[in-house]
């Protein structure tokens, strides 16, 4: 059974509807919903032309796109960006240019995905002592790989 999920798109920006490409792919592709400059070394904010209606249980993760990446050396800041259930304004992509030129972006240039989770109810126990792992306290750099 799939659950309905909300999307109110702003005035004008009817065409910027986040859809998947191919039926099997996991998340939605957003769209830019203006132009932006992204300078190199700063974040931008990039508006995506719609606010979402999550249901309480729900998460929409704004994730990057590979190609922009790879190619142009373009991140998410907070990746993967979470929108909860009771935010109700625009959708925005926090981008990064990590690249050494400025970076255009066109209107209806794909700048992120989004993916819809069902988060897993859960309950934190405080307590006094954690049973053992393998891993122990080994955090970052505990691989043994540089």
């Amino acid at each position: 059974m799939k659950t309905a999920i909300k999307i109110a798109m702003l005035a004008g920006c009817d065409d910027l509807f986040p859809a998947k490409a191919h039926d099997d792919d996991a998340a939605f592709d957003l769209r830019a919903a203006k132009d932006s400059v992204l300078i190199p070394g700063r974040s931008t904010l990039v508006p995506a032309g719609f606010k979402i209606e999550l249901p309480v249980g729900f998460e929409a993760q704004i994730r990057p796109r590979s190609g922009l990446a790879l190619k142009h050396d373009l991140m998410l800041t907070n990746s993967p960006g979470t929108i909860d259930a009771g935010y109700r304004g625009e959708v925005g992509v926090i981008m990064y240019n990590g690249g050494k030129n400025d970076y255009e972006i066109k209107r209806g240039d794909r700048i992120a995905q989004m993916v819809i989770c069902k988060l897993p109810e859960v309950q934190l126990n405080k307590c006094e002592e954690l049973t053992e792992s393998s891993r122990g306290e080994g955090g970052f750099g505990s691989s043994g790989k540089n």
